[in-house]
């Protein structure tokens, strides 16, 4: 009898969240429902050397990366702009050749906009790791009764914990017309 319960309870119970290991992939998408970091093996991306247009705004992305790779101070990033300029593609662009020149220095970390109110229980589990993380949220907006914007106002603003060393924020956003 006691089997059969445990047997059910155990169906019942939410499945566990695979175990978070940032060396499995140099990218990932955060799903805050699991509390989990889905490894991406294949980042839909193209050579920083095809954008055109933006060589200014590329090439102080690119240090910024540059630096943060090497462990020095480096800034949280607002690309912001009209639909198209190729803002997400210079993110993934600049992660991905910061990468060619030091393999395995950054994990692209991507978080949905929806999942903003998580972003405190995911930079708990990053701050665990000894991998610098580019946290990559793309499109992020806010209307007037959005609340969520508070969670990312105290990892920028420094909130108690603030953000983690080894964390810098990377945002998109399109312009208003």
């Amino acid at each position: 009898m006691l089997h059969r319960v445990a047997d059910a309870l155990e169906r019942l119970a939410p499945p566990a969240s695979p175990a978070i290991d940032l060396d499995a992939s140099d990218a990932f998408v955060w799903h805050a429902d699991r509390g989990w970091l889905e490894p991406i093996y294949q980042v839909n991306r193209i050579e920083i050397g095809l954008l055109r247009g933006i060589d200014r705004v590329r090439d102080i992305l690119l240090d910024n990366t540059e630096r943060f790779a090497a462990g020095l101070p480096a800034n949280n990033v607002l690309l912001w702009g009209a639909r198209g300029t190729g803002k997400s593609s210079l993110v993934k662009a600049a992660h991905a050749a910061v990468n060619e020149k030091r393999p395995r220095a950054l994990a692209l970390v991507e978080i949905h906009r929806e999942d903003i109110p998580s972003l405190p229980r995911l930079l708990s589990l990053l701050r665990l790791s000894a991998r610098r993380c580019v946290l990559f949220c793309d499109d992020l907006s806010f209307d007037q009764h959005d609340a969520s914007y508070k969670s990312l106002k105290a990892v920028l603003e420094g909130g108690v914990e603030g953000r983690p060393e080894n964390v810098v924020l990377y945002a998109t956003s399109t312009a208003v017309t």
